[in-house]
């Protein structure tokens, strides 16, 4: 069932817009989620973290950077659950690292993501935080497109779970 009232506050931080937009993999949309709106808009971002708490239990959480960077650390607050951030590539100066954070071998991770059309970014961060030694079988976003993220990410052993979809979140616009 939907989240009625992140749909409100997503439509009200008018993190959704509506025209033709590129997307990163270079698809074509009518419409736009902006995630830096709804990250830095204090109630979206305070209803996501509230929303993910609830989903996460217990588990070590990780975000992608940049754009889930916002999401986790509001989470970790919200649930006192430590974190770690997956970068896309390992920085080439300082210490070198991909995954920046404690991070033990064999550890449970849940990783936090913005938003998934193909799951590409997720997959990625999945597969580093695994190369690193950590259990990883889930990742939580706050809206899925419905665009192959969901098959995507099961084709790699990964459940995908949305906050919201697409279809929720442009029903009765």
């Amino acid at each position: 069932m939907a989240d009625t009232e992140l749909i409100a506050a997503l439509r009200d931080a008018e993190a959704v817009k509506f025209g033709e937009f590129e997307l990163s993999h270079g698809g074509i949309s009518e419409y736009y989620v902006d995630k830096y709106v709804f990250e830095t808009d204090p109630n979206c971002l305070k209803l996501i973290s509230k929303a993910f708490a609830e989903r996460v239990g217990g588990m070590k959480l990780a975000g992608v950077a940049l754009g889930a960077v916002p999401l986790v650390a509001a989470t970790s607050v919200e649930t006192g659950n430590p974190y770690v951030i997956v970068r896309k590539k390992a920085k080439e100066y300082g210490t070198g690292n991909q995954i920046e954070g404690d991070l033990d071998d064999g550890e449970e991770i849940v990783v936090l993501e913005d938003i998934a059309t193909t799951g590409q970014s997720a997959i990625d961060a999945v597969e580093a935080l695994r190369d690193a030694g950590a259990v990883v079988d889930r990742v939580l976003v706050v809206v899925d497109r419905e665009e192959g993220a969901r098959e995507n990410l099961a084709e790699h052993g990964i459940e995908l779970e949305a906050l919201l979809t697409a279809s929720e979140l442009l029903a009765d616009r």
